[in-house]
């Protein structure tokens, strides 16, 4: 690698999130035996893998040889890094690594708190396995690709109980069944009960008049480093760092605000579930 090198930049922390990602679902390596067959010291492929050190395609390329991936997929990840706009491959799963197992899962394993705005549909952490069956084969994803998502989505979902995690979801969402009545009052009866595992759900009125919390976005804190926002989007998501993130800590407040008190919040998905 080369001596002289830049201050990371927000990508690098995109970019090294991707590569543990990969290191941890392509390959058996743990992070010291990874560096060790690098030839590279711990603290640099720790600080490569927590976006703390400017990743250059040179580094890229070297880590996915050592992991063996396919010289075709290896030449793809290479051009999209040489990019001044990592927002391509970086937010997408390699083959193999479901998009849940990615990107998000390596930034939740590091996270002191996560915070979900759920719009249309229930947060995938609080999602039930047949809501979300139902969710993605209406998206039209074959069953076994579902499957396969589900799995990965249920892993993620161990975060749960280990971070402190809360979510403002949209009575939209609340109202907006998947997979029929009984898996829809099923779901809510989920949500019902997250309160007994130390979540937190807090209901946004629906028709409330709140044009700036309009897209669904997930908003993580770390111990060290600044917070990173996810924003959905088709097929994956968007990474905010640094000043784009700033203006989501005052959407918090804003949801704060709006969303009706955790005791109030109970009672209208319960109204929800018997209308179901």
């Amino acid at each position: 690698m080369a001596n002289k090198r830049q201050p990371p930049r927000p990508r690098d922390r995109i970019i090294g999130a991707r590569l543990r990602a990969i290191r941890r679902e392509r390959t058996k390596h743990s992070l010291e035996a990874a560096a060790a067959l690098l030839g590279w010291g711990l603290a640099t492929m720790s600080r490569i893998e927590n976006g703390k050190r400017n990743i250059s395609t040179e580094d890229v390329a070297a880590i996915l040889t050592a992991y063996g991936i396919p010289a075709a997929e290896r030449n793809e990840v290479i051009a999209e890094a040489r990019a001044e706009n990592a927002s391509g491959w970086w937010d997408r799963p390699l083959p193999g690594v479901p998009a849940e197992m990615g990107t998000l899962a390596s930034y939740a394993v590091d996270a002191t708190s996560m915070t979900n705005w759920a719009v249309t549909l229930i947060p995938g952490l609080l999602q039930t396995e047949d809501y979300a069956m139902a969710l993605m084969l209406s998206q039209g994803w074959p069953k076994e690709s579902v499957e396969l998502r589900w799995v990965a989505r249920r892993r993620r979902q161990e975060i749960l109980g280990t971070i402190d995690y809360r979510a403002y979801i949209s009575e939209t969402a609340l109202r907006t069944p998947f997979g029929g009545a009984e898996t829809h009052r099923n779901q809510l009866q989920h949500l019902l009960e997250a309160r007994d595992r130390g979540i937190s759900v807090r209901v946004v009125p629906q028709y409330l008049p709140v044009g700036l919390i309009s897209h669904s976005w997930l908003y993580m804190t770390f111990p060290t480093t600044n917070p990173v926002v996810n924003v959905e989007v088709a097929e994956g998501g968007v990474y905010l760092h640094d000043d784009q993130a700033e203006p989501y800590a005052r959407l918090l407040t804003m949801l704060d605000h709006k969303a009706l008190p955790t005791a109030e919040s109970q009672t209208k998905i319960r109204s929800i579930q018997k209308e179901a």
